[in-house]
């Protein structure tokens, strides 16, 4: 089976949308693709965090250290219809919502069943690399921008609450980790449960700057990057790493992650497109079968949870991404509300990952609020886990509203209330330009 080409034509990471960038001039004649297909570019502009693909036939350049015959080709976006790419969408979407699900029902079975971080964090660095044909200083400065004004929000929210409610800051060094979290910033006992997704911004932030340096190594020797990820998760699994807090927590997020970054590196210079489909299904058995059995035997106070055993996570996440990655529907059913849906969980990424926590928190004082009400506490399941989950999204969707436009503002575009991803008439007229 002839592999198909890489996927170009999605947004510039699962967090961001991609910089609006003009029209590039057309280069030689379109020559074909794998299965007959032509290359293409895909040329971007912003709707609302829409992407929209032009056709601009064109024969790009393998990128340094990349087999010739897996040279990085621009595709077209799934569906056929040009535009986002609805598969990888659907991916981030489904992992934002796995992350709401797990931190409501607390269901351990769930970090095997989808390991979201894991492909969260592979089609950031897929997206990465795409992003670091140009000039590494204005990337990091654009990635960084994206991250960290929507986090700024927040942590003002955050640290205004705690200083009502009696905090007193003891150490003002340590206050600067809620401007940069390069580390976890200082808090108290009941704001742990609305700042525990801020490993995830601190872990993307440290793999956004060391990508310049991470994406040379990888190309140069990409087997050898791989193994030391794998070398350092172990020492990282058996607290060998040569580290103490507060630098211990953060470098064994980064590591356990570190080669789901790297697999996006892959992914976009088509070096997993050119291996054969056995090979992959092969390794990702392996990696499977070898990081199930390491968390069903190493059991924590958690259970079977593999969010506490590293090495366990990054051989599971491993493996799922080589599959997700590698195999893709070639066509995925257009269903309305679905595709909006999907398109605003993208447009939002930030902002729902965030603000997803603080919507659980606060449903609990409103539930309890609605026992006072004798119509709600008859035909209401009150006490049901699963209304508790019913009730944080109309409170996300409100973060959307009031928090959302922070993710505009740090993409330097027109603030917009309750973006959908560009399924609109504007984007599709756009198609027709």
């Amino acid at each position: 089976m002839t592999p198909r080409p890489p996927d170009h034509t999605f947004p510039e990471d699962p967090m961001h949308a991609h910089d609006p960038r003009g029209a590039r001039p057309a280069g030689p004649p379109p020559v074909p693709g794998p299965g007959g297909g032509r290359r293409r570019r895909a040329l971007v502009t912003a709707e609302h965090g829409a992407t929209v693909v032009v056709d601009a036939p064109e024969r790009d350049a393998a990128p340094a250290g990349a087999p010739a015959a897996t040279a990085a080709k621009e595709a077209p976006a799934a569906g056929g219809g040009g535009g986002r790419d609805r598969y990888l969408d659907l991916l981030r979407a489904l992992a934002l919502v796995r992350v709401v699900v797990f931190h409501t029902f607390n269901w351990a079975w769930l970090t095997f069943a989808f390991p979201s971080i894991g492909v969260m964090f592979a089609l950031a660095g897929s997206l990465m690399a795409h992003s670091l044909k140009r000039p590494a200083g204005s990337v990091l400065r654009s990635r960084a921008r994206r991250l960290l004004v929507p986090y700024w929000l927040f942590a003002a929210v955050v640290v205004a609450a705690m200083l009502v409610h009696g905090w007193r800051i003891h150490s003002w060094p340590r206050m600067l980790l809620w401007v940069l979290p390069l580390a976890d910033p200082p808090r108290i006992a009941w704001a742990e449960q609305v700042t525990d997704p801020l490993w995830y911004i601190r872990t993307y932030l440290w793999l956004v700057l060391l990508s310049p340096w991470l994406l040379k190594a990888f190309r140069a020797a990409p087997r050898a990057c791989l193994a030391v990820c794998g070398l350092l998760v172990v020492l990282a699994q058996y607290d060998r790493l040569p580290l103490t807090e507060p630098a211990l927590t953060p470098a064994v997020d980064l590591v356990t992650f570190a080669a789901c970054w790297l697999l996006g590196f892959a992914h976009r210079d088509g070096r997993l497109d050119a291996l054969r489909a056995r090979t992959v299904l092969g390794l990702a058995a392996l990696c499977l079968a070898a990081g199930g059995w390491f968390a069903l035997t190493h059991p924590t106070d958690e259970g079977f949870d593999l969010g506490e055993i590293p090495l366990a996570q990054a051989l599971w996440s491993v493996g799922f991404v080589l599959v997700l990655l590698r195999f893709r529907p070639r066509r995925l059913t257009r269903v309305p509300v679905a595709d909006g849906a999907v398109g605003l969980l993208n447009a939002r990424a930030v902002t729902v990952y965030l603000w997803h926590e603080v919507a659980l928190v606060l449903s609990v004082p409103l539930i309890d609020r609605m026992w006072d009400v004798p119509f709600f506490e008859a035909h209401l399941p009150l006490d049901a886990t699963w209304f508790q989950f019913l009730m944080a999204w109309p409170l996300i969707g409100a973060a959307i509203v009031l928090a959302g436009w922070a993710e505009d503002a740090a993409a330097r575009r027109r603030p917009h209330p309750w973006p959908t991803g560009g399924g609109g008439r504007r984007a599709r007229a756009r198609r027709r330009l």
